[in-house]
C-alpha cells in the first residue's frame, strides 16, 4: 500500500470514528425504546429540506407505524452527520445501521447501479422479473451491505443551464465548453455533447452556480427549487433521461440480528414505498416543472427527442456491459422495457 492510500484510509477511519461520537453524543439523552423494540440509526445522503430526504422519512414515518412496539427508525441526520460518499462504508462498519442514498456513489464498485441509471421499468415490473433480487446479490457481494429497496426511482433526470445552449444543424444541442456539474452516471453523455464534467458535492453547487465555477448541471426536476438553483439555473433541456438509483441499505449483521417480525415490517414497508414514491415523484417532478415556467424557465427540445433519449439510456448500459458485469444480461431483461 502507498502512502496516499493509507493517509487516504487513515482519513476515513479519523472521518468514521468521529461521525460514531458525534452519533453517540446525538442519541445521548434520548428515551430509551421499550426492551422488545429494535431500533435502527439511520442517514441520509440529503440535507432535509430536500424531496429526496422527505421521501425518506415518509418511508421511516411508515415502518415507525406498522412496527410500533417492534422495530424503529431513528434518523441522526445528513451530510453534517457524516459526508455521503462515506456512508455506506459508515453501514458497513456499524457505525450507522440504515443509509439511503444514490447508490451510484459506488458506482465504480458496484457498476451494476447503472441498471437502476438505464431502467425503463416500474419498481414492481423490476422485482417481478427477477431484477431486485439480483441486485441485492450484488450489494451484499460487492458492497458488504443488505439492500432494502430502490425508492423514488419516478425521477427524470435533465441538464439544466444558466444561458441559453448553442444548436446543431439538426436541431440537437452542442455544449462545447459548457462546464457540468456531474456525477458518473452522466459523464458519457455530457461527453457526447462536448460538456466538461466538473465534481462538486450537493451542498457545494449553489455556490459554484453563483461563482460560474459551473454553468450547469445534470438533475432531476425534483429538488431544484427546494435548494434555490433556479435563481441561476434558467434553461432545461428536453427530454429527461435515466430514472433514479435511490436506495435503502442495512448493515448486513444488524439486518440477521433482527427479529423475524421486525424484518417483515421493514420489507413489506419498502414494497410498499417503492410504489408510492415511484408514483409521488411523478407528481412532484411536474407540478416543479409548472411552477419552474412559471417563474421563467425555457425549455430547450432538441430535434429528435426519441433519438436523444435513447442515446442517453445507451451510454449507461455500454458502461454496464463494458465493466464486465455477469450479470448484464439478466439486469437488462429486467429493467429495461422499450
Amino acid at each position: 500500500m502507498n502512502t496516499l492510500q493509507s493517509a487516504r484510509r487513515v482519513g476515513r477511519r479519523t472521518a468514521l470514528a468521529s461521525a460514531a461520537v458525534a452519533l453517540c453524543l446525538a442519541t445521548m439523552g434520548t428515551a430509551r425504546p421499550a426492551a422488545a423494540q429494535e431500533v435502527l440509526r439511520a442517514v441520509s445522503a440529503f440535507p432535509k429540506p430536500v424531496e429526496f430526504t422527505q421521501s425518506f422519512l415518509r418511508f421511516v414515518d411508515k415502518v415507525n407505524t406498522m412496527g410500533k412496539g417492534v422495530v424503529r427508525i431513528n434518523v441522526m441526520g445528513g451530510p453534517e452527520v457524516i459526508p455521503p460518499t462515506q456512508q455506506a462504508d459508515a453501514v458497513r462498519r456499524g457505525v450507522v445501521d440504515m443509509q439511503y442514498g444514490p447508490g451510484t456513489y459506488y458506482l465504480a464498485d458496484l457498476p451494476e447501479v447503472d441498471a437502476w441509471v438505464g431502467s425503463t421499468a416500474t419498481p414492481e415490473q423490476a422485482r417481478k422479473a427477477g431484477g431486485f433480487k439480483v441486485m441485492q446479490d450484488v450489494y451484499a457481494q460487492k458492497l458488504g451491505a443488505h439492500l432494502l429497496g430502490h425508492f423514488d426511482s419516478g425521477i427524470t433526470f435533465y441538464i439544466y443551464l444558466i444561458n441559453e445552449p448553442k444548436r446543431t444543424p439538426d436541431g440537437g444541442v452542442d455544449l462545447s465548453g459548457v462546464k457540468l456539474r456531474s456525477q458518473p452516471i452522466y459523464r458519457e453523455l455530457f461527453t457526447t455533447l462536448n460538456a466538461t464534467s466538473v465534481s462538486i458535492p450537493v451542498p457545494e453547487v449553489y455556490t459554484g452556480l453563483e461563482r460560474k465555477v459551473v454553468d450547469g448541471i445534470g438533475w432531476p426536476l425534483v429538488g431544484v427549487l427546494d435548494l434555490s438553483w433556479d435563481r441561476f439555473l434558467k434553461h432545461r433541456i428536453e427530454p429527461g433521461f435515466f430514472q433514479g438509483d435511490l436506495a435503502v441499505i442495512v448493515n448486513p449483521k444488524k439486518w440477521e440480528s433482527l427479529s423475524p417480525q421486525a424484518r417483515e415490517v421493514l420489507e413489506k414497508a419498502a414494497v410498499e414505498h417503492e410504489t408510492e414514491s415511484y408514483t409521488r415523484m411523478k407528481e412532484i417532478a411536474a407540478a416543479t416543472d409548472q411552477k419552474a415556467q412559471a417563474a421563467g424557465m425555457q425549455v430547450v427540445t432538441v430535434g429528435d427527442p426519441a433519438r436523444f433519449r435513447e442515446e442517453a439510456y445507451g451510454t449507461a448500459w455500454a458502461r454496464l456491459k463494458a465493466s464486465g458485469s455477469p450479470h448484464y444480461e439478466a439486469l437488462r431483461n429486467a429493467y429495461y422495457q422499450k
